[in-house]
């Protein structure tokens, strides 16, 4: 798909979000009391997935403002035409998961997968699904995710990305990898770094998940018409969301 360049995706968001939203059905799932919207029944049409997940209510962070913010985005400056009043939660053992070629994480310093859990998240991606993996720092969330990721494919490789790997150029072509963390640790110097698996564990095969660590992409992308951030970090993180998606689509 060509690239088209966008010089500010968040002043954008601003112009094309509805001033109100109408109000969904919905239900509360986990400690934390999260409303979850009802799923958009499947029509073909792209559909944000967000995987759910026990015992911490970080797999719900930035729902469902990112979700809509980033559709809003993809539908302005993409040929997608995803849907725009609703989003997708699913368990990782619920077979609907499978209609869906992208799923995302959120906060996987808080996830243990049941062994059901991993052995479903192992099909789905050996089927062509492909995982987005966002928002965790320190070294022990890092060490909680990838013992959970090794449940999932035990002899899985987990690669850090440099800048010519071609989800960074596969809808904006991505200038530099340097991307802080939002809010205060960015400003204190946390950058992201930006690690995904492969098939085989062969680099030169489609990657089947792509992981943000030290970075939350979907922080950026929900406070994007607060004008809460930086605003060229949160373009650049409208950026590396939307490639993600283009090429979990067109790998």
């Amino acid at each position: 798909m060509a690239q088209r360049p966008m010089a500010g995706l968040a002043a954008a968001l601003l112009l094309t979000l509805p001033l109100a939203a109408a109000a969904q059905r919905g239900r509360f799932f986990g400690r934390d009391r999260v409303q979850v919207n009802d799923n958009v029944p499947y029509d073909g049409r792209f559909t944000f997935a967000r995987i759910r997940y026990a015992s911490y209510g970080g797999w719900a962070y930035d729902y469902p403002t990112m979700e809509t913010h980033l559709m809003t985005i993809l539908q302005e400056i993409t040929s997608l035409r995803p849907h725009l009043s609703g989003s997708n939660v699913h368990d990782l053992d619920d077979p609907e998961l499978f209609k869906h070629p992208i799923a995302y994480l959120s906060e996987p310093g808080y996830w243990y997968p049941s062994a059901e859990e991993a052995s479903a998240l192992r099909t789905y991606l050996r089927k062509g699904g492909f995982l987005i993996v966002d928002d965790f720092h320190f070294p022990n969330e890092w060490a909680v995710f990838e013992r959970a990721m090794r449940t999932v494919l035990p002899d899985a490789r987990i690669d850090r990305l440099t800048l010519d790997h071609p989800i960074f150029d596969s809808f904006f072509r991505i200038d530099s990898l340097e991307v802080p963390y939002p809010g205060r640790l960015g400003e204190q110097g946390l950058m992201g770094e930006f690690y995904g698996i492969h098939q085989d564990n062969d680099p030169s095969r489609p990657l089947q998940v792509i992981i943000n660590y030290d970075i939350d992409v979907g922080d950026y992308v929900e406070w994007s018409a607060e004008d809460l951030y930086n605003p060229r970090a949160t373009n650049e993180a409208y950026k590396f969301a939307i490639n993600y998606i283009i090429y979990g689509l067109t790998r």
